[in-house]
């Protein structure tokens, strides 16, 4: 029953990050932008923390919010937020909404005449909980098939790899100097207790041997 606490915890504690890692990691698809347009958001409840932008949504209870709308190649639409990150979490430092939705404009093409743009971008798209990804920025590219290798992302893993290792390395060594030096001090005192008592016990069964024999003897 333990291992299945301690394993459901582990569980809980790996989605938990890998959701924040994938929500928050920087993401690009490719796709023809349609239209562009600006609407009233209300912000209630714990969806506020989806409508990030330079801090304001967390006091804010309503603003105007530009969209980005677009195609991808399976012809699935998809619509992103664009909103200024700021200063604030995540780190993207974004502070050019404006100049993004003019590109954007600029970028709109026909399914006739495709023009398709990378959107890069963080976060989910929910119609359920009416939440959407928030546009870093957009780039022409040659068509719909393009990979784009994520550099940041792979350097971000190499990073918490080698951040992982080092301190499992300086974990180590740190057991080797300090807590095992110490379980043997540990180790060597109880046996020296149980040495004592073994000798202590000895001591009592020959003093009493000898009372015995002393009391028998009268």
């Amino acid at each position: 029953m333990l291992n299945i606490i301690k394993w459901t915890v582990r569980g809980l504690i790996a989605l938990i990050v890998l959701g924040f890692l994938h929500y928050t990691l920087p993401q690009h698809d490719i796709v023809r932008i349609v239209g562009t347009y600006q609407e009233r958001q209300d912000f209630e409840g714990w969806t506020r923390i989806f409508w990030n932008d330079t801090g304001d949504s967390t006091t804010a209870t309503t603003r105007d919010v530009q969209f980005i709308q677009a195609i991808l190649p399976n012809s699935n639409p998809m619509v992103y937020r664009n909103q200024d990150t700021g200063w604030g979490w995540p780190f993207y430092f974004k502070f050019d909404t404006a100049s993004l939705q003019t590109q954007s404009d600029d970028a709109k093409s026909a399914a006739t005449a495709p023009k398709w743009m990378a959107v890069r971008h963080y976060g989910w798209r929910s119609e359920l909980l009416s939440i959407f990804p928030n546009a870093v920025s957009v780039r022409d590219v040659a068509g719909p098939d393009v990979f784009i290798i994520p550099y940041f992302n792979i350097g971000f893993f190499v990073v918490i790899a080698a951040l992982a290792l080092y301190l499992r390395m300086k974990w180590q060594q740190f057991v080797a100097r300090r807590v095992e030096p110490m379980i043997a001090d540990v180790h060597e005192t109880w046996d020296g207790v149980e040495n004592r008592a073994e000798d202590a016990a000895t001591g009592a069964k020959w003093l009493w041997a000898k009372i015995r024999a002393k009391l028998g003897g009268k």
